[in-house]
């Protein structure tokens, strides 16, 4: 009966994962949905690049009780050699299941072997190990899953048994295909992205998978404040975080002149360069879906100031015709809450980011200095609000960051 339930459950999962359109985001629950199909304490998954395995998330219930309400655990970016010598990388490279009682009494003659170093950093203890891989139809790696420290009805850690190796490889199977779709949908944004990044070379694949990364850590930590369900804020996230790829899409409409341009814009300059949040806005005039509804929002107001002094204010994205005007007829800049959630949060990304980066006409600044500009700008430019929880999750920030560097020229 339970292994009946056990299957059905993973038949369930199977619609729910492919209703997550963001790839991060699916990796990040297709981890945590492997590790509670086999009662796993601890876990990562890892993608294929090149011919290394790179980390993409970790989860440890054990650690994350010791952290305060709402913390996120950060763990170590890395990469791992796709060959015999690792317990993932053998994985990898055989592509098939890989089941460890106790990973500091790995078989002799096992040409695997477990690096301690890791308990060692994280004062975490992992005993049993199961790595399965995440392969295609085709046999085509994606990627693996590793679960850690199986654990009983009396929270005792014990080994992975073969029930638990044919139940996290069926999922295996189900996940691997949304992974596919997701990929498909990444591949597709990425496109419009280098669209952008030929007109604009601040627009990077670095950049706005770093300015989607900080906004869906800014979202997560403000609806915890907000005591958002979790139904309706994993949706959200999931809309954000591709919305907020897309904040600058409506670049591909100005001019080459302007946007290569390695000085101060003049104030006509300036003016055209404006136009771009809602050029941006247009591309997703058509409503079809809650990301077009996103999408379009935060195209059209991330330059929008808190106090009401960005831009472009209310008007017409299609007609560029005034919604609300002053006395003299000209648009009344959005401020406040008059600023969709949306915007605000990627408004905060979008510049931290900037600021931290070097551009053709400026070197990134230094991390302090930084952190001075967004305090400073918090009531002005920035919702005060979330410029307390950017602060807050600081350490999301960097870790963040560090999965997106810049690639060397």
């Amino acid at each position: 009966m339970q292994r009946r339930a056990n299957l059905e459950s993973i038949i369930r999962l199977d619609s729910e994962l492919n209703q997550i359109q963001d790839l991060d985001l699916l990796l990040e629950r297709i981890l945590l949905e492997a590790r509670r199909v086999v009662r796993a304490d601890a876990g990562s998954i890892y993608v294929k690049e090149g011919e290394k395995l790179a980390i993409k998330y970790s989860q440890n219930d054990t650690l994350q009780k010791a952290l305060p309400p709402g913390q996120k655990l950060i763990y170590s970016v890395f990469t791992i050699p796709i060959n015999e010598k690792t317990i993932s990388g053998y994985c990898a490279l055989t592509q098939e299941i890989l089941n460890v009682e106790d990973v500091y009494h790995i078989p002799a003659g096992a040409p695997f072997s477990y690096n301690a170093q890791y308990d060692k950093i994280s004062g975490y203890k992992t005993t049993s190990m199961l790595t399965v891989p995440l392969k295609t139809a085709e046999n085509k790696l994606l990627g693996v899953i590793q679960v850690i420290n199986a654990k009983n009805e009396n929270d005792e850690i014990i080994a992975f048994n073969k029930e638990d190796e044919l139940l996290i490889s069926h999922f295996a199977v189900n996940a691997t295909v949304a992974l596919q779709r997701a990929y498909m949908t990444r591949a597709m944004i990425l496109r419009m992205i280098r669209m952008s990044e030929l007109r604009d070379p601040k627009e990077t694949g670095a950049h706005v998978n770093r300015v989607a990364g900080y906004a869906v850590e800014l979202y997560d930590r403000w609806a915890y404040h907000h005591k958002i369900p979790d139904v309706e804020r994993d949706k959200f996230r999931d809309t954000l975080k591709i919305a907020a790829m897309l904040h600058d899409v409506g670049k591909v409409a100005i001019s080459d002149i302007i946007l290569k341009k390695p000085a101060r814009f003049t104030p006509e300059e300036y003016a055209i360069m404006q136009g771009h949040t809602y050029f941006g806005a247009r591309l997703f005039d058509d409503i079809q879906s809650p990301l077009d509804v996103i999408a379009s929002d935060i195209a059209l107001t991330h330059h929008e100031n808190w106090d009401g002094t960005g831009y472009p204010g209310w008007i017409d994205p299609m007609t560029l015709k005034p919604i609300k005007t002053d006395s003299n007829g000209n648009p009344l800049g959005r401020k406040g809450e008059e600023i969709p959630l949306g915007g605000r949060i990627v408004a905060i990304a979008d510049v931290f980011d900037a600021l931290s980066s070097r551009r053709v006409y400026k070197e990134p600044w230094d991390e302090q200095s930084v952190y001075n500009e967004i305090r400073k700008l918090s009531g002005i430019k920035f919702d005060p609000e979330l410029v307390d929880i950017f602060f807050e999750i600081l350490p999301n920030i960097k870790q963040i960051r560090d999965l997106y560097p810049e690639q060397a020229e």
